[in-house]
C-alpha cells in the first residue's frame, strides 16, 4: 500500500506532510488515509527537532474533499459511525496534542472533514483560484459535519457558521479569508508552499497575531430559534434531519466546552448517519454526479457531430424556452420558424426573459448580443439547408407533425439530427414522416424551459445510437440534465405521474378533500401536490392523455367540458388565485364510494403506484438504470432530494422487498 501522507523534515525542523490518495482524483478520508494519518501521527508523536508541521495537498486541484460519501452511505450500525467518528476525532485531538504548531495549506476543494481537518491545525493559508472552495456543504447531502466542524467553526467566527453549515455554503479562498476561516491568502500565481512556511514561521515566533476572537453566544438561543425558522421555512415545513441535528449541535454545544461541545456533534451524528433522508439524500448526490457531465454519457470514443446552426421549428411556449436555452448557454446561431403573427410576441417574450437574467447578473453576454443570433420566419429560408440539428416544437397532433416533418425533410441535409419535444406522441409513431429515420429521436424538455434542468432523450425503433450520443451532446451544451429512454407513453417522467394524478382522482372522487390529498404530497415533499400541479399544467394536457391511452377519467371529463383548462390557461380550474379549491368545481367530481384515507396512506398509495410504474419501465428497458427514474423524477418533477428519488426511497422504506421481495439498487 502506498503512502497517503509522506513527511519530509527539513534542516530548520520545519515538517512538511503531503498527501495523496493515491489512484483518486480527490482527497477524501479513505480507510486508507485514516491508517496514512496514524502512520505520520505516530511519527511526529516521537520525532524530535521538529518545530512546526505544514499539511499540503499532493492534487493539483484539490486539498480534501471531506469524508468519503459511499463509505458513509453503506453503514448500517450506530457502533460503526461511533468508530468512524472516533477516527475522525481522535486524528484531530492528537494533532492538537503535539505541541507544535500546524499550519493547512489550501488549493483547491476543502470541503466538509477537510476543512474541519484545516480548522484542527493552528492556521490555514489558502491560494486563490476558480478551484479553490471552502466550506461545509453536508447539509446538502442529508448530513451534518461530524468532525468537528458545528463546534470549531462558531468558535471561530462565530454566528455567522449558523447560515454557513446549514446552507451548506462553499466559499471563494477571498471570501473565507474575509470571514476569518483562514487566516493568510495568496495569489494564484503564488508559491503556496514557501508562503505557507513562511506563515508558520510567523506562528513559531509568536508574531503572527492570529485573530482568535472569544465568541459571545449569550443570544444563542433566540438565533437557533431564528435558524429554526429559516430552515422550516426552506423545507416547507419539513424536519429534515441533517440541518436539524446540526442546528441542536450548535444549539447545545456552544454553551458548553468545546470538549462536551464535540461529544455532543458525536451523538446526533450516530443518529443522523442512520436516517433513510441521509441515504437517500447520498443517493440523489451520487446521480446527480452521474449526470452532470452528459459527455461522460455517450458511448465511449464517439466524436460528436460538429453544431454550427441550430433551429427550432414552432415558437410558443415550448419552442420559446429551448432558443433562451440555446441562446443563452451557446454562441450558436438559431433560426425559429412559425406563422407570422408568432414572430413578434415571441422576440419580446425572449427580450423579457433574458432581461430579468441580466438583472440578476446570470447572463455572460449583453442581452442583444444574445438575441442577435437569433433569425426568426414564417418560411424555410436557405439558411435552413445549413443546420446540424432541428427541434420540433410545434402543436401535439399528428396530422401537423406529418405536414411540418414532410416540408422540413424537404429542405435539410440528409445528416441533419431532427428531434421532437413531444410530450405525447410517440417517437416511433412520427419516423415515418422522416426521411433517414435514424437520425429522429426525441428531446423532451420540461416547462419553463430555463428554469427546468431535465431533459429526457428518446430513442425511437428506428433511432440510431449515433443521433442519441449526438442529442447527449447538445444536451451537455446547453447545460442539461439528460436521463436516455426508449419510446414510451410519457416516457418516464409523466408516466411515473400517471399513477400519481389516477390516484389523487381517486381519492378526491372517495371523498377525500382536494386541500388534503394535495397537503399530503406536499408534505411527503413534493413542491406542489398533483391536483394543483394539473391544475398549473392545464388540465386538458393529461385529460388528452387519458382518452389518448382509452383510460375513462369522469372528473377531468367533466371539468375540462366545462370550459375549466386551468387558472393560468383559462381563468378557471380547480383552484381561485387566493390559492383556495373554486368550489364551483365541486358538484364536477365524479363520485365512487366514500373511503376515507390519512395523509400516510394517500403519501404510500402514490408512493406505490409510482414504482410500480417504474418497475414495470424496468421490465420493458425503457430505461436499462434504475437510476436514470430517479433522476428523473427529482430533476423533472422535483421529487423531495432527501428521498433519493421514487425507486430508491422505496429500497430505503421496505416498500421494494414487500412488493418485489428485492431492492432495485
Amino acid at each position: 500500500m502506498e503512502k497517503v501522507f509522506n513527511m519530509v523534515v527539513d534542516e530548520l525542523g520545519i515538517g512538511v506532510i503531503t498527501f495523496d490518495v493515491t489512484g483518486d482524483t480527490m482527497n477524501t478520508w479513505t480507510e486508507e488515509a485514516f491508517v496514512g494519518f496514524d502512520r505520520v501521527m505516530r511519527e511526529l508523536e516521537i520525532a524530535k527537532g521538529i518545530r512546526g508541521i505544514i499539511f499540503i495537498s499532493g492534487k493539483p486541484e484539490n486539498f480534501l474533499a471531506g469524508a468519503n460519501l459511499k463509505l458513509i452511505s453503506q453503514i448500517e450500525t450506530a457502533e460503526e459511525v461511533r468508530k468512524t467518528l472516533d477516527l475522525f476525532h481522535g486524528s484531530f485531538a492528537r494533532l492538537g496534542a503535539l505541541g507544535i504548531p500546524s499550519v493547512a495549506a489550501i488549493h483547491g476543494h476543502c470541503l466538509g472533514g477537510g476543512l474541519e481537518f484545516a480548522l484542527a491545525c493552528t492556521g490555514r493559508i489558502a491560494k486563490e483560484g476558480k478551484n479553490t472552495l471552502i466550506g461545509l456543504p453536508e447539509c446538502n447531502v442529508g448530513l451534518f459535519p461530524g468532525g468537528g466542524g458545528t463546534q470549531r467553526l462558531p468558535r471561530l467566527i462565530g454566528y455567522d457558521a449558523f447560515e454557513l453549515i446549514l446552507r451548506g455554503k462553499m466559499l471563494p479562498a477571498a471570501k473565507a479569508y474575509e470571514m476569518g476561516i483562514v487566516d493568510r491568502l495568496i495569489s494564484a500565481e503564488g508559491d503556496l508552499l514557501v508562503s505557507a512556511r513562511a506563515f508558520l514561521e510567523e506562528i513559531i515566533a509568536g508574531a503572527a497575531n492570529l485573530k482568535r476572537p472569544v465568541q459571545d453566544f449569550s443570544q444563542i438561543d433566540a438565533v437557533a430559534e431564528m435558524a429554526k425558522a429559516g430552515i422550516l421555512k426552506a423545507t416547507k415545513g419539513r424536519e429534515i434531519p441533517g440541518p436539524m441535528l446540526a442546528l441542536k449541535s450548535m444549539h447545545e454545544g456552544l454553551k458548553v466546552s468545546l470538549e462536551e461541545g464535540l461529544e455532543i456533534e458525536k451523538r446526533n451524528f450516530v443518529e443522523v448517519v442512520l436516517t433513510n433522508e441521509a441515504k437517500g439524500s447520498i443517493n440523489t448526490f451520487f446521480i446527480k454526479g452521474m449526470t452532470d457531465k452528459p459527455k461522460a454519457m455517450m458511448t465511449k470514443g464517439f466524436v460528436p457531430k460538429p453544431l454550427n446552426r441550430v433551429a427550432v421549428l414552432g415558437f410558443g411556449t415550448m419552442g420559446r424556452g429551448i432558443v433562451i436555452d440555446i441562446l443563452r448557454n451557446t454562441k450558436l446561431p438559431v433560426l425559429v420558424k412559425d406563422i407570422p403573427e408568432a414572430l413578434e410576441p415571441g422576440k419580446a417574450f425572449l427580450r423579457k426573459i433574458l432581461d430579468g437574467m441580466a438583472e440578476k447578473k446570470r447572463l455572460k453576454e449583453p442581452v442583444d448580443a444574445i438575441l442577435a443570433r437569433l433569425t426568426a420566419v414564417s418560411d424555410y429560408i436557405p439558411e435552413f439547408k445549413e443546420t446540424d440539428l432541428v427541434i420540433e416544437a410545434v402543436f401535439e397532433a399528428i396530422d401537423i407533425k406529418k405536414q411540418v416533418y414532410g416540408e422540413l425533410c424537404g429542405i435539410v441535409r440528409p445528416d441533419c439530427v431532427i428531434a421532437s419535444n413531444t410530450s405525447s406522441i410517440p417517437i416511433t409513431s412520427m419516423a415515418p414522416f422522416v426521411s433517414h429515420p435514424e437520425r429522429f429521436g426525441g428531446l423532451h424538455f420540461f416547462s419553463p424551459v430555463w428554469l427546468m434542468q431535465l431533459v429526457e432523450v428518446i430513442r425511437g425503433e428506428k433511432t440510431a445510437q449515433e443521433t442519441v450520443d449526438n442529442l447527449l451532446n447538445f444536451a451537455g451544451l446547453i447545460r442539461k440534465r439528460p436521463i436516455v429512454c426508449r419510446d414510451n407513453p410519457g416516457f418516464v417522467v409523466n408516466a411515473m405521474l400517471f399513477p400519481n394524478l389516477v390516484l389523487a382522482l381517486q381519492y378526491i372522487e372517495e371523498g377525500n378533500p382536494i386541500e388534503k390529498v394535495d397537503r399530503s404530497m406536499t408534505r411527503f415533499g413534493l413542491p406542489v401536490g398533483p391536483i394543483r400541479l394539473t391544475d398549473e399544467v392545464g388540465i386538458d394536457i393529461p385529460y388528452k392523455v387519458f382518452v389518448g391511452m382509452g383510460v375513462k377519467q369522469e372528473t377531468l371529463k367533466n371539468v375540462v367540458e366545462s370550459g375549466r383548462l386551468g387558472l393560468k390557461k383559462s381563468g378557471k380550474g380547480f383552484f381561485l388565485k387566493d390559492g383556495g379549491v373554486d368550489p364551483d368545481v365541486l358538484p364536477l367530481i365524479a363520485k365512487r364510494p366514500p373511503k376515507e384515507a390519512s395523509e400516510e396512506e394517500i403519501q404510500l398509495g402514490i408512493l406505490t403506484a409510482m414504482v410500480q410504474v417504474g418497475k414495470d419501465l424496468l421490465n420493458r428497458k425503457i430505461v436499462e438504470d434504475v437510476r436514470m427514474i430517479d433522476v428523473g423524477m427529482i430533476w423533472g418533477i422535483g421529487f423531495p432530494p432527501d428521498k433519493g428519488g421514487p425507486m430508491k426511497w422505496a429500497d430505503l422504506i421496505g416498500l421494494s422487498k414487500k412488493l418485489y421481495g428485492k431492492n432495485f439498487y
